[in-house]
């Protein structure tokens, strides 16, 4: 009984050595480990960090469009196109033009944007889909001859209604909500309290 009693001691005083090691430790952790510091956050690295979603935002429509377009002769008569037009319209807000002084960060870590407006990039007319459906030419007088440019006239203005197309089918507004969401994402790692984002001036 006596041997058992003085085996139970040793192992219970081997427990107590293990714990008590153990909370040394865990307390030397616990005064040498560094605090957690804060991301930074100020004018410069916001503008930093918005500008790598320059590519983000960016919203693609396919828009077709039928343009007719006539051109009267003299002394009478006239030439007449039908167009059909498909193209790509990219959309989107340009990130990289935003400065410093676009930005206003307060105390508390609210950041206040003045976004630029958003807007049509680019126009890209695809030639493979696009075709002349009719050319009329209603005169029969050999001195005045068809006009070649027609086709290309056609297509500016084609082009034309296709931005105004894209407008009224709210891909501008798009381009605006993506921007919005993709820096309140990229924002959030900084530790911002909140984001305002105004349009800019």
């Amino acid at each position: 009984m006596r041997i058992f009693r003085f085996g139970r001691a040793l192992l219970w005083m081997a427990a107590g050595a293990a714990l008590a090691a153990a909370g040394f430790f865990f307390y030397l952790r616990s005064i040498t480990r560094p605090e957690a510091v804060a991301p930074r956050i100020d004018p410069p690295s916001v503008v930093q960090q918005i500008r790598q979603a320059s590519e983000l935002v960016s919203v693609k429509y396919t828009v077709q469009k039928v343009v007719g377009l006539e051109e009267k002769k003299v002394p009478f008569g006239a030439e007449r196109i039908l167009l059909f037009v498909q193209a790509e319209v990219l959309g989107g807000v340009d990130l990289a033009s935003l400065e410093p002084r676009h930005v206003t960060v307060e105390r508390d870590r609210s950041v206040t944007i003045y976004l630029p407006p958003p807007r049509i990039l680019q126009v890209v007319i695809d030639d493979h889909q696009t075709k002349v459906w009719d050319r009329r030419i209603t005169w029969w007088t050999p001195w005045v001859p068809h006009n070649p440019d027609l086709e290309r006239q056609a297509r500016l203005k084609a082009r034309e209604a296709i931005e105004q197309a894209a407008i009224e089918m709210g891909l501008v507004e798009q381009a605006r909500r993506n921007a919005e969401t993709v820096i309140r994402v990229l924002l959030a790692p900084l530790g911002a309290a909140s984001v305002t984002i105004l349009p800019a001036s």
